[in-house]
C-alpha cells in the first residue's frame, strides 16, 4: 500500500447493512472531514495526471466532491457528468443497467473541446456500469478518457473489465 492508500484505509468507515442487509457501505465522510488527509488525496491525484489532462469530469455527485478540487490543484476546468434531467441545453446521454433496473447520465454537448484529453473521477468503482457510461459520454463528445481516478474499487466486483483499455487507478481496493 502507498502512503495515500494507508491514509484512505484509515478514514473510510466500513457501515453494515447499508442501504440494506448484507452491504457493506464504505463511509468517506471520516475522509472528507479530515482536511489535511483529504489534501494530500487531491495532491496525489492532481500529482498522476500534471501536463498530461486538459480538463477534468467528475460523475455526480461524490466525483465532484474529488474532481472539482483535482481540477483545481491542475488549473483545469470541470465538468459534471449528472443524472438525467438535471442539465439544461442540449445534452448526450448514456443508460446503464443496475441489479434493479436501469440508469441514466447526461453531459452537455459542447462540455469537452474536440480532442480534449480528460480525467474521469468517482469515489467508488463496483461495477463499473456508471463509469463505463460517463466514458462513454466523453468519447461521443469528441474527447479522448485519458486516465480515470477512483478512491475505493471494489476488487471483487470486477468493474475494471468494463472500462476496456483505458487507464485506471484506484487508491485503496477492497
Amino acid at each position: 500500500m502507498s502512503q495515500t492508500s494507508d491514509l484512505v484505509a484509515a478514514r473510510v468507515r466500513d457501515v453494515p447493512d447499508f442501504p440494506k442487509p448484507g452491504i457493506v457501505f464504505k463511509d468517506i465522510a471520516p475522509l472528507l472531514s479530515d482536511g489535511e488527509a483529504f489534501g494530500l488525496l487531491v495532491d496525489d491525484i492532481a500529482k498522476r495526471h500534471s501536463g498530461r489532462v486538459d480538463v477534468v469530469a467528475g460523475i455526480e455527485a461524490r466525483g465532484f466532491i474529488f474532481g472539482a478540487p483535482v481540477a483545481l490543484a491542475l488549473g483545469l476546468g470541470f465538468v459534471p457528468i449528472r443524472k438525467a434531467g438535471k442539465l439544461p441545453g442540449d445534452t448526450i446521454a448514456s443508460t446503464y443497467s443496475l441489479e434493479y433496473g436501469a440508469a441514466e447520465v447526461e453531459v452537455q454537448a459542447d462540455a469537452f473541446a474536440p480532442g480534449a484529453r480528460v480525467l474521469l473521477i468517482d469515489d467508488v468503482l463496483a461495477t463499473g456500469g456508471t463509469a463505463a457510461a460517463a466514458c462513454e459520454l466523453i468519447e461521443r463528445g469528441g474527447a479522448q478518457v485519458c486516465g480515470l481516478e477512483f478512491v475505493i474499487e471494489l476488487g471483487f466486483l470486477d468493474g475494471r473489465d468494463r472500462l476496456g483499455d483505458r487507464p485506471v487507478n484506484a487508491i485503496l481496493t477492497v
